[in-house]
Protein backbone atom coordinates (compact mmCIF):
# COMPACT_ATOMS: atom_id res chain seq x y z
CA UNK A 1 0.00 0.00 0.00
CA UNK A 2 1.57 3.61 -0.60
CA UNK A 3 0.04 6.49 1.05
CA UNK A 4 0.34 10.01 -0.80
CA UNK A 5 3.17 12.41 0.00
CA UNK A 6 -0.03 15.02 1.39
CA UNK A 7 -0.39 11.80 4.26
CA UNK A 8 3.74 12.22 4.70
CA UNK A 9 3.66 15.97 4.99
CA UNK A 10 0.19 15.93 7.49
CA UNK A 11 2.04 13.72 9.74
CA UNK A 12 5.52 15.31 10.16
CA UNK A 13 3.61 18.35 10.51
CA UNK A 14 1.12 18.07 13.31
CA UNK A 15 4.42 16.38 14.94
CA UNK A 16 6.89 19.36 14.29
CA UNK A 17 3.40 21.32 15.50
CA UNK A 18 3.16 19.28 18.68
CA UNK A 19 7.04 20.15 19.42
CA UNK A 20 5.72 23.84 19.30
CA UNK A 21 5.34 25.35 23.14
CA UNK A 22 1.98 25.94 23.60
CA UNK A 23 0.24 29.25 22.87
CA UNK A 24 2.99 29.66 19.83
CA UNK A 25 2.50 29.62 16.02
CA UNK A 26 4.66 28.46 13.50
CA UNK A 27 4.13 29.28 9.47
CA UNK A 28 4.06 27.41 6.65
CA UNK A 29 7.45 28.73 5.25
CA UNK A 30 9.18 27.35 8.71
CA UNK A 31 7.23 24.46 8.70
CA UNK A 32 7.95 23.86 4.38
CA UNK A 33 11.57 24.38 4.93
CA UNK A 34 12.26 21.88 7.73
CA UNK A 35 10.64 18.90 5.45
CA UNK A 36 12.22 20.40 2.38
CA UNK A 37 8.80 21.14 0.93
CA UNK A 38 7.19 24.07 -1.06
CA UNK A 39 5.00 26.21 0.82
CA UNK A 40 2.42 26.42 -1.97
CA UNK A 41 2.33 22.94 -1.59
CA UNK A 42 2.34 22.62 2.01
CA UNK A 43 -0.52 25.05 2.23
CA UNK A 44 -2.74 22.95 0.61
CA UNK A 45 -1.74 20.23 3.33
CA UNK A 46 -2.35 22.79 6.10
CA UNK A 47 -5.73 23.91 4.94
CA UNK A 48 -7.01 20.28 5.14
CA UNK A 49 -5.84 19.90 8.65
CA UNK A 50 -7.40 23.23 9.39
CA UNK A 51 -10.43 21.66 8.12
CA UNK A 52 -10.48 18.26 9.77
CA UNK A 53 -9.64 20.40 13.00
CA UNK A 54 -6.10 18.93 14.34
CA UNK A 55 -4.94 22.51 13.95
CA UNK A 56 -5.96 26.01 13.39
CA UNK A 57 -4.75 29.24 11.14
CA UNK A 58 -3.79 32.34 13.50
CA UNK A 59 -3.36 35.45 11.12
CA UNK A 60 -0.99 38.63 12.09
CA UNK A 61 2.08 39.48 12.57
CA UNK A 62 3.11 36.26 14.74
CA UNK A 63 0.32 34.61 13.52
CA UNK A 64 0.72 30.78 11.49
CA UNK A 65 -0.23 27.52 12.76
CA UNK A 66 -0.96 25.70 15.97
CA UNK A 67 -2.30 21.85 16.97
CA UNK A 68 -6.21 22.45 18.00
CA UNK A 69 -6.04 18.61 19.50
CA UNK A 70 -3.76 17.38 21.97
CA UNK A 71 -1.13 15.38 20.27
CA UNK A 72 -2.23 12.07 22.42
CA UNK A 73 -5.38 12.40 21.07
CA UNK A 74 -4.27 12.61 17.15
CA UNK A 75 -3.93 8.98 16.08
CA UNK A 76 -1.91 7.99 12.49
CA UNK A 77 -5.29 7.06 11.72
CA UNK A 78 -7.00 10.33 12.17
CA UNK A 79 -4.52 12.21 10.04
CA UNK A 80 -4.59 9.68 7.22
CA UNK A 81 -8.36 9.35 6.78
CA UNK A 82 -8.47 13.41 6.70
CA UNK A 83 -5.94 13.23 3.42
CA UNK A 84 -6.33 9.89 1.82
CA UNK A 85 -10.51 9.78 2.41
CA UNK A 86 -11.69 6.29 4.03
CA UNK A 87 -12.30 4.29 1.00
CA UNK A 88 -11.11 0.96 1.49
CA UNK A 89 -7.75 -0.03 -0.35
CA UNK A 90 -8.78 -2.69 -2.28
CA UNK A 91 -12.59 -3.72 -3.36
CA UNK A 92 -13.49 -6.91 -5.87
CA UNK A 93 -13.96 -6.06 -9.71
CA UNK A 94 -14.05 -9.33 -11.13
CA UNK A 95 -17.55 -10.79 -11.46
CA UNK A 96 -16.86 -14.72 -12.69
CA UNK A 97 -18.11 -18.24 -11.81
CA UNK A 98 -16.00 -19.09 -8.95
CA UNK A 99 -17.95 -15.86 -7.42
CA UNK A 100 -19.60 -13.20 -7.49
CA UNK A 101 -18.67 -9.44 -5.83
CA UNK A 102 -20.69 -10.13 -2.70
CA UNK A 103 -18.67 -13.34 -2.10
CA UNK A 104 -14.96 -12.59 -3.39
CA UNK A 105 -12.33 -14.31 -1.01
CA UNK A 106 -9.52 -12.12 -2.21
CA UNK A 107 -11.56 -9.06 -1.02
CA UNK A 108 -12.36 -10.29 2.16
CA UNK A 109 -8.72 -11.32 3.19
CA UNK A 110 -7.78 -8.35 1.58
CA UNK A 111 -10.44 -6.30 3.82
CA UNK A 112 -9.21 -8.18 6.77
CA UNK A 113 -5.65 -6.84 6.34
CA UNK A 114 -6.54 -3.41 5.70
CA UNK A 115 -8.37 -3.61 9.00
CA UNK A 116 -5.47 -5.20 10.79
CA UNK A 117 -3.17 -1.92 9.50
CA UNK A 118 -5.99 0.52 10.35
CA UNK A 119 -6.16 -1.22 14.11
CA UNK A 120 -2.67 -0.56 14.37
CA UNK A 121 -2.40 3.39 13.10
CA UNK A 122 -5.33 3.59 15.29
CA UNK A 123 -3.33 2.78 18.45
CA UNK A 124 -0.50 5.13 17.20
CA UNK A 125 -0.53 8.63 18.29
CA UNK A 126 1.28 11.67 17.52
CA UNK A 127 2.19 11.75 21.18
CA UNK A 128 4.61 8.36 20.79
CA UNK A 129 6.39 10.13 18.13
CA UNK A 130 6.75 13.18 19.03
CA UNK A 131 8.25 11.44 22.64
CA UNK A 132 10.66 9.26 20.21
CA UNK A 133 11.72 12.82 18.65
CA UNK A 134 12.49 14.89 22.00
CA UNK A 135 14.20 11.98 23.42
CA UNK A 136 16.33 11.82 19.79
CA UNK A 137 16.65 15.96 20.02
CA UNK A 138 18.21 15.16 23.36
CA UNK A 139 20.42 12.07 22.54
CA UNK A 140 21.71 14.67 19.53
CA UNK A 141 22.66 17.55 21.69
CA UNK A 142 24.31 15.30 24.38
CA UNK A 143 26.55 13.85 21.56
CA UNK A 144 27.51 17.45 20.59
CA UNK A 145 29.04 18.63 23.71
CA UNK A 146 30.74 15.55 23.92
Amino acid sequence: MKYSKATNYALHTIAYLALVPTGKTIGVKQLANVQKVSPTYLSKVLTTLVKATFIESVPGVNGGYRLVKEAKDITFLDVIHAIEGKTPLFHCEVESTMHDRQTCFIESIMSKAEQKTENYLRSQTIENVVQKMKAHIKECAHSATM
